[in-house]
């Protein structure tokens, strides 16, 4: 195809912006050629800002029907991403769908299986996987540079939130409406870019606070330790209510550690393995020779802009998929051991009882305090950070 028509459903903060990319000529190849929204405000924006020819529609059934795309973007509530996207699916239309995946496993593996019946492009904005710093990170790993991972540390804090953002709105940092906090609105990036570099745990402990720092429902404040099946350990820590917070990943493996923090990787590289050295040491105290290494980096980070780019060329090159759409089952698998093991007071294994996960969260919604309307369950649009 000479163009990809793409459409976006959900025109808040993150739908209006990724337009704005697309009508400013950012993604080559493809051309904006439609807009979906509940609120009429909203769709006077899009015929203001975005122009006459950009078609705009109230509701998404209505723009499946129209014909006029041929591939859309998600840009909606948390819980809408996988039913819109398998509607998307059962329309021909390849997807690219904002993070998170969805709000619960379950509903997310319907929305892989129907994306693997359908054929089509399938993508998820994972801008983050297009920092070139996590890229060296996990090209190290992947090398064996760092030997066999032993520990990952993750301090994730910097998402200092105040209550007025939360009041901003009633949906916000609700069961019913988000469906989480910090896990689920500002940290998916992290725990999918965590499963990227280091692998899947096997196994979760989590400790949260909920509305510990604010008068809100769900977590603010988590602490999780995560073990892996070569007997590596981690530690994932996030939350909204540290001023100054702080960002560090650091891995150990056999042959040193990688921090990265500050914009910048640091290797603090084992001139022989930690094994080695144990067994052929015979001094007493001592320790491995170490050199601390800053490793370069090369490129920028193109953020929203190159996963579309990305997306757009694999739709119409067959181009690889930086971030696979099926892919985002993986972060909020560890999301939802994380929730599920604060929630039991106990370890999950994984992969997690989605059935008990689906249960424990349904009963956080029933008594939620926000309610939503008949009007405001499909497409009650928000920006996603």
């Amino acid at each position: 195809m000479e163009k990809v028509r793409v459409g976006i459903i959900g025109i808040g903060n993150m739908g209006s912006a990724h337009a704005r990319n697309l009508i400013a000529g950012k993604v080559p190849g493809a051309e904006l050629a439609a807009v979906c929204d509940l609120r009429p405000e909203r769709l006077d924006w899009a015929k203001e800002v975005l122009g006459e020819e950009v078609q705009r529609f109230a509701a998404p059934e209505e723009l499946f029907r129209a014909k006029v795309i041929d591939a859309v973007m998600i840009c909606t509530q948390h819980y809408d991403h996988p039913p819109l996207a398998i509607q998307a699916f059962d329309n021909g239309l390849h997807v690219l769908t904002e993070k998170p995946a969805g709000v619960y496993t379950k509903q997310v593996r319907e929305m892989n299986e129907a994306a693997a019946k359908s054929g089509k492009v399938f993508c998820i904005m994972y801008n983050q996987r297009t920092n070139p710093l996590y890229q060296k990170a996990k090209e190290l790993i992947a090398s064996g540079e760092l030997g066999e991972i032993r520990r990952t540390n993750w301090i994730i804090t910097s998402w200092y939130r105040s209550q007025s953002y939360y009041d901003s709105g009633g949906w916000r940092a609700t069961w019913s409406g988000e469906g989480g906090g910090v896990l689920l609105n500002q940290s998916p990036h992290q725990l999918d870019l965590w499963q990227w570099i280091c692998g899947m745990p096997v196994r979760v402990r989590a400790f949260m606070g909920f509305g510990k720092m604010h008068d809100i429902e769900v977590e603010d404040d988590v602490t999780a330790y995560v073990e892996y099946a070569n007997g590596a350990t981690g530690v994932f820590i996030t939350a909204t209510g540290d001023a100054p917070g702080t960002n560090r990943l650091e891995i150990t493996g056999d042959r040193g550690k990688i921090v990265v923090e500050d914009g910048k990787i640091v290797f603090h590289r084992l001139r022989v393995s930690e094994r080695q050295f144990n067994r052929e040491f015979k001094g007493g105290f001592g320790e491995p020779e170490c050199w601390k290494c800053e490793i370069p980096v090369y490129g920028h980070q193109t953020d929203h802009v190159g996963i579309m780019n990305n997306w757009i060329e694999a739709i119409t090159r067959g181009t690889p998929l930086l971030a696979p759409g099926e892919e985002g089952i993986l972060g909020l698998t560890i999301s939802n051991a994380m929730h599920l093991s604060a929630w039991t007071d106990d370890w999950v294994e994984l992969p997690i009882d989605e059935d008990l996960f689906y249960e424990k969260l349904q009963e956080r919604i029933k008594a939620s305090t926000y309610k939503k309307n008949a009007k405001d369950v499909t497409l009650d649009v928000r920006g996603t950070y």
